[in-house]
C-alpha cells in the first residue's frame, strides 16, 4: 500500500515559489513611500538645519555688528591715529567701494559657485568627500564663502562634525536672511589678513598703501591670495610665497574667463615693494595727543573708550602737524635738557593753545611718551614765578590803583614769620621792572597790598583754584601745596592774550558716527574775566621779560612775545645745597599762547636740576618759531581809553664825584626832557640797610653832598618825580664812592691846589652798577638777566653768591604757616 504524501509538503513548497516573485506593483509602492520618507527626513532635516541656524542667529545678533576702527584726524582732515581692537585694524567698505574685479578674485578663489548655491554647495561637499576617503583623512574643505562668514563670526575654527553641522545651518540661515550682495560684503570687511588687518579695505592702506578704487590686477589678486592663509601667504613676511598665491588666483581668474591671458602674464611678474612710508604709517605718531583726544572724546560724548574704539567714529582734531612735529622733535634732542646722573632724565612737557579760538595746536606728555603713559601736560607742579603775575601783578591792576610805572616798595621785611628775600635789596621799583626782573620782594608786598582774597579769587576766575593751605603770601611767589599744571597756565595766559576774555582749550572739532550720530564743538559764551587794560598792562610788562636785561631772553622769537620765567626751589628736607626742582616758561604771541616746564618726577639729592628757566625759555624759542612759520603775524591790540599817564622815564649818566679839597661828593646827571619834573636823590652809607631821601624838590640836574665822612662808603640814586600826575620814574643807576682817610699833616697845605706839584687830582667819576661784583654769565646771557636760584629763600640768612641763569626767582621755603617746602611739591 503506498504511502500518502505528507501534506505539508506541498503547501510549503508552493509558498517558497510566491515569495520569489513579486509583482512590479508592490516594487512600485515600495521605492514611492521610500523616496516619501526619505523626502520628509530630508525635509525635516533641512528644517531642522534652517531652524539651528536661525536660532543661533537670533541668540548672537550682536555678532552681526562689526566693530570697526575709530579714526582720528588733523587739522587739514588727514588721518593720524586708529582707534581699534588692540587684536586687530579694520575699516568698514561699502559694497559700492569694493571693485567688481576684487569680488571677481574673491570668488573665483574660495567660492566658485557661491551665486548659484543656498549656503551649502552640496557638489562641493561630494568632491571633498571623495578626496578625504581617498587620503584617509581632511584634506579639503568644502566651505561656501556664507559657511566661512558664519564660522568667522560665531564659530570656532576646528573641523568636527558637530561645529561644521552647525556651521552649515547658520550658513542656510544668513541665505535666508541676507543677500548675496550683503554676504559678500561682510564677509571681506570680516576676513583676515594677516598683520592685525581686518577686511580689504584696511588690506589695501596696509599693503599697498593705497585706497580699494585703486588697486591694480596684481594687488586685487594678492589680497585675494591671503585668506587661505594669512600669515603664510601675506606679501611682507613671505614675499615668494605669496608671488606664487598670486599666481595661482590670477589662473583661476583666467580659467573662468575673468581676463585675459596678457593680463595674467603681466600681473604674475610684478615684485612686491613695501610701501615707503610703511613703518612711519603703521607706528603710531603723537601719543601723548591722541590719549588727549580720546579723554575729550570720552566726556564730550559721554561713551566709554572700548565704544570709542570699535564704533568706528571719525574723529576731527585741531592737531597741528607742523607745530606737532617740530615740538616731538625738539623734545626727542637730549641737548635740550640737562643731563642725569642716571637713567632717570630730566622730563619735560609742553603744550601750544591758538588763544583766539582755544585749538589746541600741540602737545607732549613728556620724552619717550608712551601711549597711555603720564601726560605731564596734566600734572600739577610749582609754578615759581610764573604764577606772580596770576596771584599778585594780574590782581592789583584790576583793582585800578596800580598800573605797569607804579613804584612797588621792595624792601626786606618779614610778614609775621615769613621773611623773604631776594638779590635786588631794598631799592624802589616799578612794577614793570618787578616783573622784568622777577623780584620777589615787590611781589610779596603787592600781594599783601591787595590781599589774599582777591589774589586767591583772580586765580580762581583763571581756572587754578588754590587750597586753604596756600592762603598766605607765599603764593606770591608760586610755592603753593599742589601747584599748577602746565594746561591751566597756559590756559590762564591765553586770557592775558585774549583781551581778558575766557578761552575753553580743547582739541575735537567734530565726531561723527554710524547712524547719522554726530557731534560738534561749539565754544561756551565768552567772559570778560579781567578788564581789558588789566590784559593790556600785563602783556606790555611781560614783553620786557623776553627784552635785554629781562629773564626770558632766550625764549624770544621773531614776532612780538610776551611771557614770564619761574623756578622753584628744590625743597628737599635737610639738603642745604643748590638746585631747583621746577622750571618754567609760559609765553604768549598775539596768536599762540604756550607753557613749558621742565624737572624730575621725583625730586631728591641727585636728582634737581641746575641751569633753571634758560632751557625751558630756550625750548619754547626752539618750538615756536618753526611751528609758527605758516601763521600770519599780528600785533598785540591796544584797547580805546587805555591810561597813558606813564612815570618819567629813568634818569641817565647819573654820576659821583668826590672833591677833596671841599670835602664833599658832587653828584650830577642828565636833565630829564620830556616834561615838567623835580628830582629826588637817595643815599645809604654802607652800614645802613635802606635807603633815604637824601634831597627833595631839585630843579637842577646836580646836587652837592656836603656830609660825607672820611673812611665811610655811600651809594646813591636818583628819581624823577611828576608832581601832577604824582608819579615817579624807577631809580637811576646806583652809584658806590668811597671818602678816603685824611691825615693832618702840617706840610701839606689843607686845601691843596691839583694845578701847582704834589697836588691831588679829583676822583674820577663812577658810573653806573651797584657796587656788587658782575659774575659772568655762564650759559651766554647779559648778567643782568640772571635770577640765581638761592634768591628768595626765605630763611632770613644772607643769599649765598649766585650763579647766574635765565631762570626766575625761586620760592622761599618758610612761610607764615611753618611750611618748610614751599618751593616745590608738597
Amino acid at each position: 500500500m503506498a504511502e500518502r504524501p505528507s501534506k505539508t509538503t506541498a503547501p510549503k513548497t508552493s509558498k517558497q515559489k510566491k515569495k520569489k516573485k513579486i509583482s512590479g506593483k508592490k516594487w512600485f509602492y515600495g521605492l514611492f513611500f521610500t523616496a516619501i520618507i526619505a523626502i520628509v527626513c530630508g525635509l525635516i532635516g533641512y528644517l531642522l538645519i534652517v531652524l539651528n541656524g536661525e536660532r543661533v542667529l537670533t541668540e548672537n545678533a550682536n555678532k552681526l555688528t562689526m566693530g570697526e576702527a575709530s579714526i582720528i584726524y588733523d587739522v587739514n582732515g588727514n588721518e593720524i591715529s586708529r582707534l581699534s581692537d588692540p587684536n586687530e585694524n579694520r575699516e568698514i567698505a561699502e559694497f559700492s567701494e569694493i571693485p567688481k574685479q576684487l569680488l571677481d578674485a574673491i570668488v573665483a578663489t574660495e567660492d566658485q559657485r557661491f551665486y548659484e548655491h543656498s549656503g551649502i554647495d552640496f557638489f562641493a561637499i561630494g568632491r571633498a568627500v571623495v578626496k578625504d576617503v581617498i587620503a584617509r583623512s581632511a584634506v579639503e574643505g568644502a566651505s561656501t564663502i556664507t559657511q566661512q562668514l558664519a564660522k568667522n563670526v560665531f564659530l570656532t575654527a576646528d573641523k568636527t562634525f558637530f561645529r561644521k553641522a552647525t556651521e552649515a545651518s547658520i550658513a542656510v540661515a544668513l541665505e535666508h536672511k541676507m543677500t548675496k550682495q550683503e554676504i559678500l560684503t561682510m564677509y571681506l570687511n570680516r576676513i583676515f589678513f594677516g598683520k592685525r588687518v581686518h577686511g580689504v579695505k584696511e588690506a589695501a592702506k596696509y599693503y599697498f598703501d593705497t585706497d580699494l578704487d585703486k588697486l591694480e590686477l596684481w594687488q586685487i589678486a594678492t589680497i585675494a591670495a591671503m585668506p587661505k592663509a594669512p600669515n603664510r601667504y601675506n606679501p611682507i613676511n613671505h614675499p615668494e610665497d605669496s608671488m606664487n598665491r598670486r599666481a595661482v588666483v590670477l589662473k583661476l581668474m583666467y580659467d573662468q574667463g575673468l581676463i585675459t591671458a596678457a593680463e595674467m602674464e603681466e600681473a604674475k611678474a610684478v615684485v612686491y615693494e613695501i610701501p615707503k612710508n610703511h613703518e612711519e604709517r603703521n607706528t603710531e605718531k603723537y601719543p601723548a595727543f591722541i590719549d588727549y583726544v580720546v579723554e575729550e572724546a570720552m566726556e564730550k560724548t559721554g561713551k566709554s573708550e572700548e565704544e570709542l574704539r570699535i564704533g568706528g567714529f571719525r574723529i576731527y582734531t585741531s592737531l597741528n602737524p607742523q607745530a606737532q612735529d617740530t615740538m616731538d622733535t625738539q623734545f626727542n634732542d637730549d641737548d635740550n635738557f640737562e643731563k642725569s646722573k642716571d637713567d632717570q632724565q630730566v622730563q619735560g612737557a609742553m603744550i601750544i593753545i591758538d588763544h583766539r579760538d582755544g585749538t589746541i595746536q600741540a602737545l607732549t606728555g613728556g620724552r619717550d611718551y608712551v601711549k597711555k603713559g603720564l601726560n605731564r601736560v596734566e600734572v600739577p607742579r610749582q609754578p615759581g614765578s610764573a604764577f606772580k603775575p596770576i596771584i599778585s601783578y594780574g590782581p592789583a591792576l584790576e583793582t585800578g590803583k596800580y598800573y605797569p610805572w607804579t613804584v612797588l616798595a621792595n624792601d626786606k621785611k618779614c610778614y609775621g614769620s615769613y621773611c623773604p628775600t631776594d638779590r635786588w635789596g631794598a631799592t624802589a621799583v616799578t612794577m614793570q621792572q618787578a616783573i622784568k626782573d622777577s623780584r620777589n620782594l615787590a611781589s610779596v608786598w603787592m600781594l599783601n597790598q591787595v590781599g589774599l582774597k582777591q589774589g586767591f579769587a583772580f586765580s580762581s576766575k583763571l581756572g587754578i583754584e588754590l587750597e586753604k593751605d596756600d592762603r598766605n603770601l607765599t603764593a606770591a611767589l608760586g610755592g603753593l601745596s599742589k601747584g599748577a599744571t602746565p594746561m591751566q597756565m597756559a590756559t590762564a595766559y591765553s586770557v592775558f592774550a585774549n583781551g581778558g576774555k575766557s578761552v575753553d582749550p580743547h582739541a575735537i572739532s567734530k565726531i561723527e558716527g554710524k547712524n547719522n550720530y554726530k557731534y560738534e564743538y561749539k565754544a561756551p559764551p565768552s567772559k570778560q574775566l579781567m578788564s581789558e587794560s588789566t590784559a593790556y598792562y600785563l602783556t606790555e610788562m611781560m614783553q620786557t621779560v623776553v627784552q635785554k636785561g629781562g629773564t626770558g631772553t632766550r625764549a624770544a622769537i621773531d614776532r612780538p612775545l610776551a611771557g614770564k620765567t619761574g623756578t622753584t626751589q628744590h625743597g628737599i628736607p635737610g639738603y642745604k645745597g643748590s638746585g631747583i626742582r621746577d622750571a618754567w616758561f609760559v609765553g604768549y604771541t598775539p596768536e599762540w599762547t604756550a607753557a613749558v616746564w621742565m624737572g624730575y618726577d621725583k625730586t631728591n639729592v641727585e636728582h634737581i636740576l641746575k641751569t633753571g628757566s634758560s632751557q625751558a625759555a630756550s625750548m619754547f624759542s626752539k618750538v615756536m618759531k618753526p611751528a609758527m612759520k605758516d601763521v600770519a603775524k599780528s600785533s598785540f591790540k591796544k584797547p580805546q581809553g587805555i591810561k597813558e599817564n606813564k612815570p618819567p622815564a629813568t634818569i641817565t649818566n647819573f654820576k659821583a664825584v668826590f672833591i677833596p679839597e671841599e670835602m664833599k661828593v658832587q653828584l650830577s646827571w642828565d636833565p630829564y626832557q620830556d616834561g615838567k619834573v623835580t628830582y629826588q636823590v637817595y643815599r645809604k652809607e654802607a652800614s645802613e640797610s635802606d635807603f633815604i631821601r637824601f634831597v627833595d624838590s631839585l630843579t637842577s640836574t646836580g646836587v652837592d653832598d656836603m656830609s660825607a665822612f672820611p673812611g665811610m662808603t655811600y651809594e646813591y640814586y636818583v628819581v624823577a618825580y611828576d608832581a601832577e600826575q604824582d608819579l615817579e620814574s624807577a631809580p637811576s643807576q646806583k652809584v658806590k664812592i668811597s671818602i678816603p682817610e685824611t691825615e693832618v699833616n702840617p706840610d701839606v697845605p689843607m686845601e691843596p691846589n691839583p694845578d701847582e706839584p704834589g697836588g691831588v687830582e679829583p676822583t674820577p667819576p663812577v658810573e653806573g652798577g651797584d657796587g656788587e661784583p658782575t659774575l659772568p654769565p655762564t650759559d651766554g646771557t647779559d648778567p643782568g638777566t640772571t635770577e640765581p636760584p638761592g634768591s628768595g629763600n626765605g630763611t632770613g640768612e644772607p643769599t649765598p653768591t649766585p650763579t647766574p641763569n635765565t631762570g626766575t626767582n625761586t620760592n622761599n621755603s618758610n612761610n607764615a604757616l611753618g611750611n618748610t617746602e614751599t618751593g616745590g611739591n608738597t
